[in-house]
């Protein structure tokens, strides 16, 4: 029996993972990559620490993707965080979990996790071709039949192949080599392409209020996303204030509600709640606990036990309370007015940071042009998709990037057509 001859477009996670095992189900596997370097994006994530994974149980894993979780549930049951733990511990990388479930190299180094897996797809048995552009997908007769690889010194060479897995990456991180060529090959190929934009990206906010508060970090506060005055979504955590808005974990989180919000012309605020762990009427109380016992001091110095030091003067000026009043002195409405404030500290939403901050992508091939169960094209046999190019973008901690692997442990088993049968892990 022949060999299968499988062309992966694109030497990231994801596609390094489907050529590596590809390749060790027998198939002979040539990886495509643009860019001098295979996983270039790679050793830059998680500000060049590379959030590998989460811990998270399946189920809760997969809300973590809101609505495209559910086509990941295929590929997650499959390969899964414990199976990509062992898989980098098998290669000598050292892990470790760290807060929220997070899986990071023992090291801190991304470049130790990208070294690793190319190294690993090679002694598979992958070639992995650099500077090597592709030009166009060769299809016939309803199938993948190879690719046309442009550029210079290429002369437009044509690659033959059984099966061609599309594993290019979205549109973020441009520098290193994402820059959306998967969708137009995906186009070309009869897919619909669900428009991509930025997503775990920081938000722009109008006003000087974020400029000034730059660099003061929250942990353990609320941010809620206000569409048109309701609520739409909310995280716990950590955030920071930048100078042009609003960045850190829990920011990022809801930029895509806020992406989505603002590409329908939708007036767009976040909200944080300083004090969650208290409502509104436990807070009442401890304000009216604190003036009782430190009444003599004025508003200013009361501020200092309720409020970083940075944050105390927006206090002041959007409380509008005169600091230097005692706190014994302050009316019911005043007091009123802190607690609301307190609990509802809004800033109004612009936009977003450009394609170059952005940690992922939204958008992407559809994925109802996909079968979940393989990652083949239902519009063209034998063309696979692994990672970033299809529609699928998770929150930040871990879940972007295992789902890069998952699908592409998955693309590159079935385009060589050795899948095993399916372990149920929900």
């Amino acid at each position: 029996m022949l060999e299968r001859l499988i062309v992966v477009i694109g030497g990231g996670p994801a596609g390094l993972m489907a050529g590596g095992q590809a390749a060790l189900a027998g198939a002979s596997v040539t990886v495509l990559e643009k860019m001098p370097q295979p996983a270039r994006k790679l050793r830059l994530t998680g500000k060049g620490r590379c959030n590998l994974t989460n811990i998270a149980p399946l189920p809760e894993f997969i809300g973590h993707f809101g609505p495209s979780g559910v086509f990941l549930r295929q590929a997650l049951a499959r390969f899964f965080s414990e199976d990509l733990v062992a898989f980098f511990e098998a290669l000598g990388v050292g892990l470790v979990t760290e807060r929220g479930g997070r899986v990071f190299p023992e090291s801190g180094r991304a470049i130790e996790v990208a070294d690793a897996l190319v190294r690993w797809a090679r002694q598979a048995g992958v070639t992995l071709r650099p500077r090597s552009p592709v030009a166009a997908l060769l299809v016939d007769g309803g199938r993948a039949r190879g690719v046309r690889v442009g550029g210079v010194g290429h002369g437009n060479d044509e690659i033959p192949a059984d099966a061609v897995i599309l594993a290019t990456g979205g549109a973020s991180y441009p520098a290193t080599g994402s820059t959306g060529d998967g969708y137009r090959l995906a186009r070309t190929a009869g897919h619909t392409i669900v428009p991509a934009r930025p997503a775990l990206v920081p938000l722009v906010t109008a006003g000087d209020l974020a400029r000034r508060l730059q660099g003061l970090s929250l942990r353990n506060v609320t941010a809620r996303v206000i569409v048109d005055g309701r609520r739409r979504a909310e995280a716990f955590g950590e955030m920071l204030f930048t100078h042009f808005g609003l960045s850190g974990p829990i920011i990022l989180t809801l930029s895509r509600t806020v992406g989505d919000a603002l590409q329908d012309r939708r007036r767009v605020e976040i909200s944080i709640d300083l004090k969650p762990a208290l409502d509104s009427k436990q807070l009442d109380e401890r304000l009216r606990r604190d003036i009782g016992e430190h009444g003599r001091q004025s508003y200013r110095v009361l501020l200092g036990g309720l409020l970083p030091r940075t944050l105390i003067p927006v206090c002041i000026d959007l409380t509008e309370i005169d600091p230097e009043k005692p706190g014994n002195q302050l009316v019911a409405p005043e007091r009123m007015r802190l607690r609301d404030w307190l609990k509802d500290f809004r800033l109004p939403v612009t936009g977003h940071r450009s394609w170059e901050e952005a940690v992922v992508t939204a958008g992407g091939v559809d994925t109802r042009e996909v079968d979940p169960r393989t990652m083949e094209s239902r519009i063209v046999a034998g063309l696979h998709f692994a990672g970033e190019v299809l529609d699928i973008d998770g929150d930040t901690g871990g879940y972007n990037l295992q789902a890069a692997f998952s699908t592409g442990w998955l693309a590159g088993r079935a385009a060589a057509g050795a899948l095993p049968r399916r372990e149920d892990r929900t």
